[in-house]
């Protein structure tokens, strides 16, 4: 597949374009680089059948997942539908998007499902191709926990193995970035694939930044804070380490205008239109 210079400043569309879409879905990406996104940013989870799927939680979320009837998915019942228990051939027939989402009010309502990760990158490669607009790069967030291994994830060795296995499969090479809150999986790429481009999550504002690049033992190439956790210091110890601060999750346009003045490298937002006013 195509390769891409690194974008300047990343524009990030957050699980796709949720404020407009149903999150994590292949129109919600389509609808990212509609608006000017250069990056999709998902995440991921592995099957009981050893596949990579698109969703944020580890199981069905209620809020905008309906069953396979179109009934309701009450929220005693979400242990039922743990990912890492289900075939994806159980996972597929869920339906995303129909119900109203109070959230995002601008959702636009649709039927669609969770996709397969490879399924995802086919389809955004091909519109891309289709409609002559610049290769993207993938943003991927490793969504594990080291208290719920073997029940809602495999351990970070498999996982990891079973992303490079699609990342190879797509050639993605330089355009798969891995993020994660989760530093053991960083640190097992880290040592088995040190060239691709890792990002270190974090919302904790009662642990430095410092402590945190230590408890992760090597210096990753993006940290991604939560904006408000942004401040000039952070920026100027990052970029003097070369490594790049991309904050997440950015709705208000002020907000992004102060933090690309700040200098950071990129946004991650539900509205990637919005970074197109900057």
């Amino acid at each position: 597949m195509a390769t891409a210079p690194l974008p300047t400043f990343f524009k990030v569309g957050h699980r796709g374009t949720r404020g407009m879409m149903p999150e994590n879905t292949i129109p919600a990406m389509i609808r990212a680089i509609e608006d000017g996104a250069n990056t999709l940013e998902f995440d991921v989870h592995i099957t009981k059948d050893g596949l990579v799927v698109v969703y944020h939680d580890a199981s069905f979320d209620p809020a905008y997942t309906t069953k396979p009837d179109g009934s309701e998915i009450l929220p005693a019942e979400r242990g039922k539908y743990v990912f890492y228990q289900m075939n994806y051939s159980e996972i597929r027939p869920f339906r995303i998007g129909e119900k109203a989402y109070p959230k995002f009010p601008q959702q636009q309502r649709m039927r669609t499902y969770a996709p397969l990760l490879s399924e995802m990158i086919d389809s955004v490669e091909a519109y891309n191709k289709k409609h002559n607009k610049p290769p993207v790069y993938y943003l991927l967030e490793i969504k594990s926990s080291e208290k719920t291994d073997g029940k809602e994830q495999p351990a970070p060795e498999e996982y990891v193995e079973k992303l490079m296995a699609v990342k190879q499969l797509k050639k993605l090479k330089e355009r798969l970035l891995i993020q994660s809150f989760d530093i053991r999986p960083l640190q097992v790429l880290h040592k088995t694939h040190p060239k691709v481009a890792l990002g270190f999550l974090t919302g904790d504002k009662n642990v430095s930044f410092y402590q945190q690049l230590e408890s992760l033992g090597f210096l990753p190439a993006f940290y991604n804070p939560h904006f408000s956790l942004v401040t000039k210091e952070l920026l100027d110890y990052c970029h003097g380490k070369k490594i790049k601060v991309i904050p997440w999750t950015v709705e208000d346009l002020e907000d992004m205008k102060r933090l690309k003045g700040m200098g950071v490298d990129g946004i991650i937002t539900d509205y990637p239109d919005r970074i197109n006013k900057l």
